[in-house]
């Protein structure tokens, strides 16, 4: 909670000041155009920019592995059968990846040299969309599982 924390009052915030209030990659869940890329690029000044490749990126570093396993606790305590357990776990793992592929392609698009490809925005894009979406699923599956549970308790009273 304490890395979330961080980077939801803390690092994200101030990198979208700097870039003139355009939200940070990791914030734009459907993702982004090459225009909206390009864009942000510009606006974000190095104050903004160190602060994405050092602080930001070191607590999304520990933040999807956190992240995995805090899900895959809560499945383990709220889902049942096993089958369904183990394929929402590793949609969890799938989605912990995305985001690591995410922060190294977003670290290629903030210090790359001269013109940024269309390629690597889309790539960067892609891997932004497939972490929300995977971590989505999970986070809907524990919902579901939490709802459950307080109805089961609740009919037993």
């Amino acid at each position: 909670m304490a890395v979330y924390v961080a980077m939801a009052c803390w690092t994200l915030p101030a990198i979208a000041t700097d870039a003139a209030e355009l939200a940070p990659f990791d914030l734009r869940f459907r993702g982004y155009s090459a225009a909206e890329a390009r864009a942000f690029l510009a606006m974000l000044g190095d104050d903004g920019r160190e602060l994405y490749l050092g602080p930001q990126r070191w607590l999304d570093l520990a933040y999807p592995a956190l992240l995995a396993a805090v899900l895959i606790g809560a499945l383990r305590a709220l889902v049942r059968p096993r089958w369904l357990y183990v394929a929402l776990s590793l949609v969890a793992v799938a989605g912990m990846l995305a985001d690591y592929i995410e922060n190294l392609r977003v670290a290629a698009l903030l210090t790359a040299v001269g013109a940024v490809s269309d390629a690597m925005i889309a790539a960067a894009s892609h891997a932004t969309q497939a972490k929300a979406l995977l971590t989505s699923v999970v986070l809907l599956a524990v919902a579901a599982g939490l709802a459950r549970a307080i109805w089961i308790k609740w009919r037993a009273r």
